[in-house]
């Protein structure tokens, strides 16, 4: 791959809140009296446009209204539990790798533009970024091809150079549809299987995505780092754990 910039996805890639979401989710759908959801009933279900997700797990049609209501209840759930939302356990040390070689990055996201600029600031990561995209407004986007696009048009540069990072079937979509290469990683919106059924790389972590891509190994280079790969390992390992560890039941 010759890759000169980095797409990076927020929710659930950069940003660990894939157990959050779950809850957020679970507490807006119980208020229409939908049984409890965990993150394997989630994953099993997750889809785009989001009518379709919702209609799998309460197994009938959703109306306009109630996806309204859906929709306003699990951002406002969301918001309240995000406030300690934290990155990915190797989110900094995977910037620090594509900055470290040279590269570009940009996060892209289906969250709301002027919330999400906020919660970038709030962890401290903006700088790593030439650009910072979300959706104009809550919801009402049914995939994150049209996004990318903008996004790619504003940065400038073209999709060919580009990899995109994230851990949905609608980022692979997304980057397909452009001509950019993608790397999915595990423990966010799908389960492992699905993310490989759709014939891009899937990664364990971050740095593992970059490794995949070439960039990690670049960075290693470009840092005297022994050999191929990332120079110190043992970070990299840990954050594969911490990112395939299960979370208790009780957080769903």
């Amino acid at each position: 791959m010759n890759i000169t910039h980095v797409v990076w996805d927020w929710n659930g890639t950069l940003l660990d809140d894939f157990d959050i979401i779950v809850q957020a989710t679970a507490d807006s759908c119980g208020a229409l009296g939908l049984e409890p959801l965990d993150a394997d009933a989630y994953r099993t279900h997750f889809t785009r446009p989001i009518r379709l997700f919702y209609e799998a797990i309460f197994k009938r049609e959703i109306s306009p209204p109630e996806l309204s209501a859906l929709s306003r209840s699990f951002r406002a759930r969301y918001r309240l539990l995000a406030v300690d939302a934290r990155l990915a356990p190797d989110a900094l040390q995977a910037l620090q790798a594509v900055r470290g070689v040279g590269l570009d990055q940009s996060l892209l996201s289906m969250w709301e533009h002027e919330e999400l600029v906020g919660a970038v600031e709030r962890v401290g990561i903006r700088e790593y970024f030439a650009q910072i995209d979300g959706q104009p407004g809550p919801g009402g986007m049914d995939s994150k091809t049209q996004l990318l696009v903008e996004h790619l048009d504003a940065v400038p540069v073209e999709p060919a150079s580009v990899l995109m990072v994230g851990d949905s079937l609608d980022d692979a979509a997304a980057a397909r549809s452009v001509g950019a290469a993608c790397v999915l990683v595990e423990g966010g919106s799908h389960h492992p299987s699905d993310l490989r059924s759709v014939g891009v790389p899937v990664a364990a972590c971050l740095v593992e995505a970059l490794e995949v891509a070439g960039v990690a190994t670049d960075a290693a280079a470009g840092s005297g780092g022994p050999g191929p790969g990332l120079a110190n390992p043992a970070p990299v390992q840990a954050a594969r754990a911490a990112r395939l560890l299960p979370p208790p039941r009780d957080q769903y």
